[in-house]
């Protein structure tokens, strides 16, 4: 079917604001209008995402839609200004362009939202709210909770990447609206949002619990508010594995969920692959409920999973994971079953130990094999041969299996402890032990122990007291094949993913009184799962200007006891390196250096530094953005500081400097 792209066009708002957008709309829409699919995100459609949007909503206009990608207020050619994310505007904005799409000539009335991260969540979001005219949604690499399933937090701990995301927010808002688009007012619209930019993980380091602020924009809150069909969509080399289960268990309306072994990407672009026929997949759901076709798609199995099969030797960058789709019509699966294994020694056994204590101080820099929190399919941002991390923990090993096992679910620890320090932390990770002793992590988690009862009232540990606590460990689908060990591995430290607790604390565990658990699938009949290769739309023609350059190396000093962990991309943070869009003569590089440095038993050593340069532009028109940010604490606060300067054609436009402190909240 032809398409007719429209670059650029405007969305009025109730306000006076104008959202901008670009449009691929079917030929002969206006005479036989179509169902729409927005998605709706603050990522820049004319340069920031075009070389993804093109080929995924072409093909979708290209199937009979309406395909359309909205700049959120405050971001790309939009007017306005952006003051953090998911804010109940960013919503009430989107409720706007759903009803105005509902009612252009070439829309039927029938409007679906999809999309990936941010925009992921926004869906949700959205849908939550109930307008009229959104029939469905599909929630790819999303959360239903805030706080405890995103870039900022973990278990009640602090992520590093709440540093890196804030870095990387500050380039890509500092970003301005194309003059080819927006004629002479792009300037003074620029220097206004450099004047407004918030510092963004200040914005979030103000709160360190789970409390209101959170609260707005998590799902969770009201599974019930949702009242539209969902598709969820995982990868397990990503962070937002655990939302799809969570999202087929407890939302009542019509759903799908599909996990493959992919990062923080599209299915159809999928790495690690296979990837998949996604589009196929989507346009089969969006028939389904915005043309009332039936293609068969809600006969599919609830959630079709990827169950991979070890990786050897591990490896920190893979192209394609070996394994199989699984079905399982209904989740939670009956055909999925609990097996427990207890802590006895450093083995694990069926039977309870009898009573025994053992006890981990790990230095601090345990954790440097952990790869990416989220993982972007980039080379190195795997977790790698755990062993280096190992040897630091408390390790405990299953006897040599004489059968593969399936997993495929959310492993469980179960442990009773105490520690010497009134905060500290634990890392809980599973592994796949091969005959040679290579250690493949296959799901982890970490708690502040602070937060064992919960992350809205943290409370501080009686060092020498017993507590139970209970670790459910990131969803995942593994296969462990006979021969292999399978390895719990405990450790009180996880950097450089987790900031410490601000004491180097031991932790002794009681074996008696802990266990951990394998979701572990019985035989059953095994329904085919069939998925297409992929398909797209008319790539956006590009030419490579340079490739990226990645590194990232480990140091430890073995006179003082430090690590320092750095991680480098040059001309492009996420591999893709210096491109031309040739369709808009707009060049872009991105470079960023992140670099970690703590002690082996000083948690006040912790920093943070990342320091950043963003280029874009054309013959005449080139503007660079330079950031740095830090982070460092003392036992009693944290301090973050940071510098944004903007340039166009080499020339400072402006520059902001910040300096903030915020006391530590049982962190």
């Amino acid at each position: 079917m032809a398409v007719t792209v429209t670059e650029h066009l405007w969305v009025p708002l109730a306000d006076g604001t104008r959202l901008a957008a670009r449009l691929w709309l079917p030929d002969g829409a206006e005479r036989d209008p179509v169902p729409a699919i927005l998605e709706y995100i603050p990522y820049r459609k004319r340069d920031g995402t075009r070389g993804r949007d093109e080929p995924m909503h072409g093909y979708f206009a290209g199937q009979g839609y309406a395909a359309i990608r909205v700049d959120m207020r405050g971001s790309g050619e939009s007017d306005g200004l952006l003051d953090d994310e998911y804010i109940k505007l960013e919503q009430d904005d989107a409720l706007e362009v759903i009803d105005w799409l509902s009612k252009q000539p070439w829309c039927n009335g029938r409007v679906g939202m999809m999309g990936k991260s941010w925009g992921g969540f926004n869906c949700l979001q959205v849908a939550a709210r109930r307008p009229t005219a959104l029939r469905a949604i599909i929630s790819v690499c999303s959360t239903s909770d805030r706080f405890a399933n995103d870039i900022h937090y973990m278990g009640g701990g602090l992520l590093n990447d709440n540093l890196w995301w804030g870095s990387i927010m500050l380039a890509y808002q500092a970003r301005p609206a194309d003059p080819a688009l927006v004629g002479e007012a792009w300037r003074a619209q620029w220097v206004e949002r450099l004047a407004h930019m918030p510092f963004w993980p200040a914005l979030w380091l103000a709160h360190q619990r789970r409390d209101a602020y959170w609260a707005h924009g998590s799902v969770c809150e009201d599974w019930g508010a949702i009242q539209c069909p969902v598709m969820a969509v995982g990868g397990w080399a990503d962070s937002y594995t655990n939302a799809v289960p969570e999202f087929l268990e407890h939302l009542t309306v019509p759903r799908l969920g599909l996990i493959g072994p992919w990062a923080h990407i599209y299915p159809q672009d999928g790495v690690p692959g296979p990837a998949i026929g996604f589009l196929q997949e989507a346009t089969r759901w969006w028939d389904h409920w915005l043309r009332d076709r039936d293609t068969g798609v809600m006969d599919e199995p609830m959630l079709r999973a990827f169950v991979e099969d070890a990786q050897t030797p591990v490896s920190t960058a893979k192209a394609v994971a070996a394994g199989r789709w699984r079905a399982e019509p209904a989740w939670p699966s009956p055909g999925i079953g609990l097996r427990y294994l207890h802590p006895a020694g450093r083995a694990l056994s069926d039977a309870p130990a009898t009573r025994a204590l053992q006890s981990i101080r790990s230095p601090l820099w345990t954790g440097i094999a952990c790869g990416e929190w989220m993982g972007a399919g980039v080379p190195g941002d795997m977790p790698g041969d755990q062993r280096i991390d190992d040897a630091h923990s408390l390790t405990f090993d299953s006897g040599v299996l004489t059968e593969a096992m399936e997993c495929l679910g959310q492993p469980l620890a179960e442990l009773t402890l105490a520690a010497d320090a009134p905060l500290a932390q634990i890392a809980v990770r599973l592994c796949d032990v091969a005959p040679d002793g290579a250690s493949q992590r296959v799901s982890y988690a970490v708690l502040n122990l602070a937060h064992r009862d919960g992350s809205a009232e943290p409370r501080p540990l009686t060092p020498g007291e017993p507590v139970r606590v209970a670790l459910r460990l990131k969803m995942c689908g593994h296969r462990f094949a006979a021969g292999h060990r399978i390895r719990f591995a405990l450790s009180t430290a996880y950097w450089p993913l987790l900031w410490p607790a601000p004491h180097a604390a031991t932790i002794t565990l009681d074996l008696a009184g802990s266990r951990f658990a394998l979701p572990v699938r019985r035989a059953a009949d095994e329904r085919a799962t069939s998925l297409s290769p992929p398909a797209h739309g008319p790539f956006a023609p590009v030419t490579q200007i340079a490739e990226s350059r990645l590194a990232r190396h480990v140091t430890l000093d073995s006179l003082t006891g430090e690590a320092t962990y750095v991680t480098e991309g040059e001309g492009g943070v996420f591999g893709e390196g210096v491109l031309r869009f040739d369709e808009i003569d707009m060049t872009l590089g991105h470079g960023l250096t992140r670099r970690l440095t703590v002690a082996a038993d000083d948690p006040l050593s912790a920093r943070s530094v990342i320091t950043q340069s963003y280029d874009m532009g054309r013959e005449g028109w080139r503007i660079r953005i330079e950031t740095e940010a830090a982070m460092t604490g003392t036992a009693e606060r944290f301090r973050l500081t940071g510098a944004l300067r903007a340039f166009e054609n080499g020339t400072l436009v402006a520059e902001r400097v910040w300096d903030e402190e915020f006391d530590r909240d049982c962190l």
